[in-house]
């Protein structure tokens, strides 16, 4: 595997925060610069677009691309990571639609999850999947408690239109559940499902990077309660009537997070993943 470089724009510094927009949401900086970035795994989804946002330098890149033309099960995860570590970003944010496996959750409920169940397959769901040291790493906790305690401070917190916890189930897709799978799921005691979850939290865990998601149900999936089938106009129309407060949400969470240089983030588990682990390729 070959590594490969990317240079910032003469005029911008590092950006230490990351946003990966999910179905619907393809913008979020003003007036950004852009960068092409070439990664070991091919191109990620879209080039990136580096900005300031509430006096920290932020990049954002589209999950689906500029045309959502990758679907949950074609998008290069590993790309999409590895190019925002080489640019500097260290912390993750990565919300993302989801349809609610619990009455009480309805569409515009902002989910908070705590754990995931990986129910994808056929993906590539490492970055180490080269001959040489074999790599585990610990997921347990797969979202970051610093990132999950920015969310929960925020503004949109105390209205009550924030839930804190929950399993989000990942679904490998493009269909949706069919009512069997959907209830089996609730059955489970899980909260959401999506199709994106991972490996894109697990990859970033696997490059020492802080990643926290918030979850914004656009629908009750298909067998909860005896509710309507599932259809992709329907998310894409909640989500769409859903992305000014979700944006808020976000601005609210990038002032919050702890600066890149603070004894707080630098003690953070996440980034500690790697040590002490023989690895077989170099990372940026």
């Amino acid at each position: 595997m070959s590594d490969a470089a990317t240079t910032l724009p003469s005029t911008a510094t590092a950006p230490d925060i990351g946003i990966i927009g999910g179905t619907g949401f393809y913008s979020f900086l003003a007036d950004p610069e852009t960068v092409d970035v070439d990664t070991p795994f091919g191109k990620p989804s879209a080039p990136i677009s580096i900005g300031d946002v509430n006096g920290r330098r932020v990049a954002f890149l589209p999950r689906h691309g500029l045309n959502h033309q990758y679907p949950p099960h074609m998008v290069n995860y590993r790309a999409n990571l590895w190019a925002l570590r080489a640019l500097g970003v260290r912390q993750v944010l990565g919300p993302c639609a989801v349809g609610s496996l619990r009455p009480e959750l309805g569409p515009g409920t902002f989910v908070v999850p705590d754990q995931v169940v990986d129910r994808t397959w056929g993906r590539k769901h490492t970055v180490y999947d080269v001959e040489g040291p074999v790599v585990h790493i610990g997921f347990a906790d797969p979202y970051c408690p610093r990132g999950r305690k920015a969310f929960l401070n925020s503004a949109t917190a105390g209205t009550g239109e924030l839930v804190d916890g929950g399993t989000l189930v990942v679904i490998n897709g493009p269909r949706f559940s069919t009512r069997a799978e959907s209830q089996w799921h609730a059955a489970a005691g899980w909260s959401v499902v999506g199709m994106t979850g991972v490996p894109e939290s697990s990859i970033a865990r696997e490059l020492a990077m802080c990643y926290s998601t918030v979850c914004l149900v656009t629908d009750h999936d298909a067998g909860i309660e005896g509710g309507e089938a599932v259809s992709h106009a329907e998310v894409v129309r909640q989500f769409g009537a859903n992305i000014g407060r979700l944006k808020g949400l976000l601005l609210d969470v990038i002032a919050a997070l702890p600066d890149p240089e603070s004894d707080e983030t630098a003690a953070c588990s996440c980034r500690r993943a790697l040590d002490g682990i023989e690895l077989p390729i170099r990372i940026p």
